[in-house]
């Protein structure tokens, strides 16, 4: 299915309906890897355009030939009408293009204003001026805006629309918003999505990368689908169901999360006790209790900054606890190492899998080694068991379906989904009694998502205790056999999720309301 958009003959540069970005023919190969194979993508002036693929099919790459910051091998980029040739993002910025990455970039430590002002001074300085540009766009976009607030005091939409109004600031007409909806619950996505409505009126073209398939087909007027790194086809939004979308990027249905028949064992397997943490006279944690049973899920639902990754890391031993304690099985883990915990039975799957779960300048079978130093198949009493690593990385490849050339290639050589497979491959080896698996999904495409959900199912009916920490409400409530959910530092209430819709989560999330 290949209905690529035809630009209008009668509309001028900039005038709605012509095309505002014009990527013709676009190749880039690196060593071993062919990232874009002759892509073509065509996006109207005042649309919102999607760009759809699974891990590794191009996405990002083409994205970043956009902005500036790769050089393609062959193909053109035009810009109402122009052809371009942009070195760096500083180009790509000049000439009206902004980028919203999905990991936030802003300094916790500064203001609103000073986090939009920083890096483009010589706009409209650093005083009156600037507080006065900053509130004219927050208006023209539809925002309530703090200038005075610190971005650390912010939740994460704010955070995001501080982002956006950051690449406006700088003069940007098209944006690239990558994976935008990933952190935001229900409700923060349908301000997020007004504000884009607000703004297509207004001449902005919209670049929209997601893996959330109904979110596309909700905002997007056009979708174009990328598969192995070149263009499958181009269609508009209206005309396509999510099956048939997943169907043209993956070649599969789309897969949907179950519960299946409950595994829930009457043994606990993590518990904690009272559990409170601050930092600099900041509650971080308030007396949380919680346990997770054998052959039981337990999802952890929260808008992002309210002590998901603080309880995770308070279980894991890598913050220091003010109270509380923390038990697996029997055993008290609360004045042990990490290491220690993960000997002791732990998995864990963190929310950053390049920050805390790879090196990505090493092989595949040293990262398979990675918090099992101590432990078969990868260490033989003091010694690393490098033949033991290498054959357990290959079983894991195969069983995770890691789609690699081999074992000796870098982590960040794979796909995101490919890494992120890896990570749960390793984390599920040696039989853990518990699995904490923070946003296992994030960021991965619907085929490696499916493989992730079916791997997690799997170990809880053999018997795993799995803590579920996610943004993925559908995700939450497919898997999870209990949701608790996190509101400033405290478990504030409890979902059942065969009943609990994500409009409830949202609300309890946000303080609006409460699941029961």
């Amino acid at each position: 299915m290949n209905t690529s958009t035809e630009p209008d003959p009668g509309a001028g540069p900039g005038e709605t309906g012509s095309p505002a970005v014009e990527l013709t023919g676009i190749t880039k190969i690196f060593p071993g890897v062919v990232a874009n194979s002759d892509v073509n993508l065509s996006v109207r002036t005042g649309e919102v355009h999607a760009l759809c693929g699974e891990n590794g099919a191009g996405k990002s790459t083409l994205m970043k030939i956009l902005y500036g910051m790769q050089a393609p091998d062959s193909g053109t980029i035009r810009l109402h009408g122009e052809e371009v040739r942009f070195r760096t993002p500083a180009e790509a910025i000049r000439a009206g293009i902004g980028m919203v990455h999905q990991h936030f970039m802003l300094a916790d430590n500064l203001t609103v204003l000073e986090n939009i002002v920083l890096g483009a001074e010589d706009e409209h300085g650093i005083g009156t001026k600037a507080r006065r540009r900053v509130l004219e766009l927050a208006a023209q976009a539809g925002f309530e805006m703090r200038p005075d607030v610190l971005v650390e005091r912010l939740g994460v939409a704010d955070r995001q629309r501080v982002e956006i109004l950051k690449v406006l600031y700088r003069g940007a007409r098209i944006i690239i918003l990558d994976e935008p909806t990933a952190v935001l619950v229900p409700q923060e996505v349908d301000e997020l999505f007004a504000t884009l409505r607000t703004m297509r009126e207004q001449g902005f073209t919209f670049l929209f990368i997601s893996h959330k398939l109904d979110e596309v087909r909700a905002i997007a007027d056009t979708i174009t689908v990328l598969r192995r790194g070149t263009t499958v086809g181009t269609i508009p939004a209206a005309e396509i169901t999510s099956r048939r979308l997943a169907e043209m990027m993956v070649g599969s249905e789309l897969p949907v999360p179950e519960h299946g028949e409950s595994t829930v064992l009457d043994r606990d397997v993590l518990v904690v006790t009272g559990l409170s943490a601050s930092e600099q006279d900041r509650t971080l944690l308030a007396d949380i209790d919680l346990t997770v049973r054998a052959g039981e899920v337990v999802g952890i639902a929260g808008v992002e900054g309210n002590g998901q990754t603080e309880l995770v890391e308070a279980i894991m031993g890598m913050r220091p606890v003010t109270t509380g304690r923390v038990s697996l099985g029997d055993r008290d883990l609360t004045g042990l190492s990490t290491l220690a915990r993960r000997e002791a039975g732990i998995g864990y799957v963190p929310e950053d899998r390049h920050r805390q779960g790879l090196l990505l300048d090493e092989s595949l079978w040293i990262n398979r080694i990675l918090g099992h130093q101590t432990r078969r198949p990868t260490a033989r009493g003091i010694w690393l068991d490098r033949a033991g690593a290498k054959a357990d990385t290959q079983r894991i490849i195969e069983e995770f379906d890691v789609r690699t050339p081999g074992i000796d290639v870098d982590a960040a050589a794979l796909s995101g989904g490919n890494q992120q497979k890896l990570v749960v491959g390793r984390e599920l080896s040696g039989d853990p009694a518990l699995l904490i698996a923070a946003h296992p999904t994030r960021g991965v495409d619907v085929g490696a998502q499916a493989g992730i959900w079916g791997q997690l199912r799997a170990a809880r009916s053999a018997g795993l205790a799995v803590l579920l920490i996610s943004a993925d409400l559908d995700e939450l409530i497919g898997l999870s056999d209990t949701i608790r959910v996190m509101f400033r530092g405290q478990l504030v209430a409890t979902a059942d999720p065969r009943s609990v819709t994500p409009e409830e989560l949202g609300a309890a999330m946000t303080g609006a309301g409460e699941a029961a």
